[in-house]
């Protein structure tokens, strides 16, 4: 990137962009940032304009596990940052490579109570890898740049960068030369010598199992996990649940852990998820080895598991996954294989009565009916995309169903994502790839407005609300620990959230009976609009899989 002619900072950070492969950016305007919008122009960059900060942060973080492209949201400064900050700790758990550009108030006025001055990166600082305001014109490019390169590396994660506007503004004396390289992740890669200690420790187990963090949870990613399985016979379990050992999506897997005696934590934090790998959770006497970007992660596990862990290594995933294959001399034994196949049956589970479930009360479906009739459409097409998010009723679509892609709100726990990351799953899905979103019905109040969003943008999608009005997870909790008579502020009423989509210019129905919802699916997917079925349907817990 070299340039003659001098450039405002906003033509340099687009001219950046460009070097660094940026297709898109998601963004919500403001004062701070016009200058951007109107450098985007020239270099040729889409915006798409969201409803609410927070949903292009969320954009953002769903492209960037779609496409493996490093997602850009940009929001205004001040109350617009506020606003963003929230969706970057769901980034953060989901390991997304994220950048969040937010415009700021003029360097040359800091201090003096300018408008909408706020300390924005102490603000961002605990939700990110690294954040930072930009203090020069010249400095623009290199520090996006730099934002990108921290996103991608080690455990991939959201990064901050705040943009003074008259450093936006400002021309700059000197252009940086940029390459792709210097977008590129700095290479963390596993030693010969700890990866071929690694594979014996697993090799000398009876019952070894592989756990990999939610980084590798992506489509690529998960195509990974399957060829190192391949290669070790040895069960490679992705985690990127806030349930963890308890996710539906996962079967009987907590019962299958228990009984291995060797554990591989492939980036994946041993945090509440695991129970801290305490027993029995983790066996007492099962041994674990560890391989991680952040060395503070193998030093919290070894306050946890004191001699238990073994061997330990700094590496990335990525390359981490690639040095363990490339030691591996010799295909699976029959105990291997015996067990693999053991352990896949555990997390293939579901319990044999769903397949006659039906709604305690009339005019509702049990969420398995609302669930089942999803999965042709997902499985019609190679490219196809499924959004789980909500509490109770995110579990339920984690339990049922499968797509090539699959996007959750992951360990965070946040809800109110679907909407957003459904329209991001839009703008990167193949042509003619059905993109399903599965909510409940607090959730989708988050982000509702964003149908406004795909209507003008053209961004077909179906959303299906799960609608027990009221917010359940909660109401489960207060139920189970406090009692029926105890159960305080999770009401909501039944309201039509399809004719709240129907209103913005999408397509709507309501479904309240099981024989209607694969046509009102099929009518949805066919409108070829940003669609709502609000499916009226019991309020059950999530599943707790647990064979007899």
């Amino acid at each position: 990137m070299t340039s003659s002619h001098p450039q405002r900072g906003c033509d340099a950070l687009l001219a950046a962009m460009q070097v660094a492969g940026v297709s898109r950016i998601f963004t919500l305007s403001g004062n701070h940032i016009m200058l951007v919008f109107d450098a985007s122009l020239d270099a040729g960059i889409p915006l798409i304009h969201t409803r609410h900060e927070a949903a292009a942060v969320h954009m953002a973080d769903a492209w960037a596990r779609m496409t493996g492209e490093v997602g850009v949201a940009l929001v205004t400064a001040g109350p617009g940052h506020a606003n963003a900050v929230s969706a970057l700790y769901t980034a953060l758990m989901a390991e997304a490579p994220v950048v969040l550009l937010s415009g700021h108030a003029p360097n040359a006025l800091l201090g003096r109570g300018a408008f909408q001055e706020i300390r924005q990166a102490d603000m961002a600082e605990p939700v990110c890898k690294a954040a930072w305001t930009c203090a020069s014109v010249d400095s623009l490019a290199s520090d996006f740049a730099r934002a990108v390169r921290l996103a991608r590396s080690g455990r991939p994660g959201p990064v901050h960068l705040s943009l003074p506007t008259d450093v936006l503004e400002s021309a700059a004396s000197q252009v940086a030369s940029l390459t792709a390289e210097d977008f590129a992740a700095d290479s963390m890669p596993l030693d010969g010598a700890a990866a071929h200690a690694i594979m014996a420790t697993l090799r000398r187990a009876r019952r070894p199992v592989i756990l990999a963090g939610p980084s590798c949870m992506t489509r690529p990613g998960r195509a990974r996990l399957a060829a190192l399985q391949a290669s070790c016979g040895i069960p490679v379990v992705g985690m990127d649940s806030p349930r963890g050992v308890a996710d539906p999506r996962l079967g009987a897997f907590a019962q299958a852990l228990a009984q291995a005696d060797a554990v591989l934590l492939l980036g994946k934090r041993l945090d509440f998820t695991l129970r801290f790998g305490q027993a029995p959770t983790i066996a007492a006497d099962a041994v674990v080895c560890q391989i991680d970007a952040d060395t503070s992660e193998i030093e919290r596990s070894r306050q946890a598991l004191g001699h238990r862990l073994q061997v330990c290594a700094a590496a990335d995933v990525a390359s981490a996954l690639a040095g363990l294959i490339a030691v591996l001399q010799q295909g699976p034994s029959n105990n291997e294989v015996q067990w693999l196949d053991q352990f896949n049956e555990a997390i293939a589970w579901r319990p044999p009565a769903w397949e006659q479930a039906t709604a305690s009360q009339a005019d509702r479906l049990h969420p398995v009916q609302m669930l089942r009739p999803l999965q042709a459409a997902l499985d019609s097409h190679p490219d196809a995309v499924l959004v789980c998010d909500g509490g109770e009723i995110g579990q339920w679509a984690s339990a049922c169903l499968d797509a090539p892609h699959r996007l959750i709100n992951g360990v965070a726990g946040a809800i109110g994502s679907a909407l957003p990351y459904a329209l991001a799953a839009r703008c990167a899905a193949a042509p003619g790839a059905p993109v399903i979103a599965v909510m409940g019905d607090g959730s989708v109040g988050f982000h509702i407005a964003e149908f406004d969003t795909a209507v003008r943008c053209g961004l077909g999608f179906v959303a299906v609300v799960g609608n027990d009005a009221r917010w359940n997870a909660e109401y489960q909790i207060q139920l189970r620990d406090y009692g029926a008579d105890r159960v305080i502020g999770c009401e909501l009423r039944p309201s039509r959230y399809d004719a709240v989509a129907v209103a913005f210019g999408g397509h709507g129905e309501q479904v309240s009976h099981a024989d209607d919802m694969a046509p009102a699916l099929q009518r949805a997917l066919s409108s070829g609009l940003p669609a709502c079925l609000n499916v009226m349907i019991d309020g059950l817990p999530a599943p707790v899989m647990r064979r007899p």
